[in-house]
């Protein structure tokens, strides 16, 4: 818990509605600051709060805003008066687009419509939330883990557009920091595959691994995630947000890598006959490359079959003191939500 000051401090969440904004609306509420948090539709309002009643009492210490991350009305009413503000919202469609610039044009434009919008607001720390992506494709990686130190070539035509688009928001964001001389205005989290239980109605892309294998897809493909819990990296926004250690740096936020057969393995494990559906097949390499030719959103995967990416977020842990929940926690978590949900 932060000292009494917080109930002064006025935090702007941008996405609230989503999967991870939901759990940095609450781990906000649960500190004691405010929080004004951006919808692009205030009708959903109501099914927010519905969704964080389970965790905390949002009483009038939250509002809402609409503001659309493709449009430059309501951004800066949205940012006036905040101490601090988590920039979270970002498009990730289930299916990668034909044209790269579908996705990476408003993932670059809205980050800066947030971030300007904070600066010209006077916020005192703008966090914003990348991902791995922007980090695991170094060319010419080097031997040991992967680091804050390394980044994504954009210029690299071969990679998904979604993880060009984390690359060049991210990149568009430390760079009109830089123009701004707010560098230490700035912090980044750069999450991994982010799972654990539902709040509200946001979900997120990265669950779907979670949900087809309770649904009993045929096996599992050769697909490796660096999993992180969505507490965890909520948690990770906040410290970030007020630490003086945190100004203007990165950090990588993952607690472990796992094979989709071993997390497999932790729902048969863990959940019984909740789990009567769970593939104990792999699928092997070729048939997923035969999948693809038919089904773009099995397409985006091929380039990751057997790769093994190995990331640190040692950083994060020793100047943070951040810590994580084991990811089996955070595996049978995301199933029990989702199995409830569904039910």
């Amino acid at each position: 818990m932060e000292d009494g000051s917080t109930g002064t401090k006025t935090v702007l969440v941008t996405g609230g509605s989503g999967f991870l904004g939901g759990w940095c609306v609450a781990e906000l509420l649960r500190r004691g600051y405010r929080v004004r948090t951006t919808v692009r539709d205030l009708a959903r309002e109501e099914g927010v709060r519905a969704g964080l009643a389970a965790e905390v009492d949002a009483d009038e210490r939250l509002s809402f805003v609409a503001a659309d991350l493709s449009e430059d009305g309501g951004w800066a009413e949205a940012a006036s008066g905040c101490d601090y503000v988590l920039h979270i919202a970002s498009p990730f469609p289930p299916r990668q687009p034909k044209d790269p610039d579908e996705l990476i044009v408003p993932a670059r434009e809205g980050t800066l419509r947030a971030l300007r919008a904070a600066l010209d607001a006077g916020a005192e720390r703008v966090v914003v939330t990348s991902s791995v992506a922007a980090v695991r494709n170094r060319p010419g990686r080097r031997p040991g883990p992967l680091t804050e130190e390394d980044w994504t070539d954009p210029g690299n035509l071969s990679l998904t557009p979604y993880t060009r688009s984390k690359t060049i928001a991210e990149r568009a964001a430390w760079s009109l920091a830089e123009e701004r001389g707010a560098t230490e205005r700035l912090a980044v989290v750069n999450p991994g595959a982010i799972l654990g239980p539902l709040l509200g109605e946001g979900r997120s892309y990265s669950l779907e691994m979670v949900a087809r294998l309770l649904g009993g897809v045929p096996g599992t493909p050769r697909l490796g995630f660096s999993i992180v819990d969505v507490r965890d990296v909520a948690a990770l926004h906040v410290d970030a947000m007020t630490a003086p250690e945190a100004a203007g740096e990165r950090f990588i936020a993952i607690a472990r890598f796992l094979w989709m057969a071993e997390v497999a393995a932790v729902l048969r494990e863990r959940l019984g006959e909740d789990a009567a559906k769970v593939p104990k097949r792999t699928v092997p390499n070729i048939a997923v490359r035969a999948m693809a030719l038919f089904d773009p959103s099995v397409r985006s995967i091929v380039g990751d079959l057997g790769k093994k990416v190995e990331m640190s977020s040692e950083k994060a842990r020793t100047r943070l003191g951040w810590t994580t929940r084991p990811v089996e926690e955070t595996i049978v978590d995301c199933a029990r939500s989702l199995i409830a949900r569904d039910a």
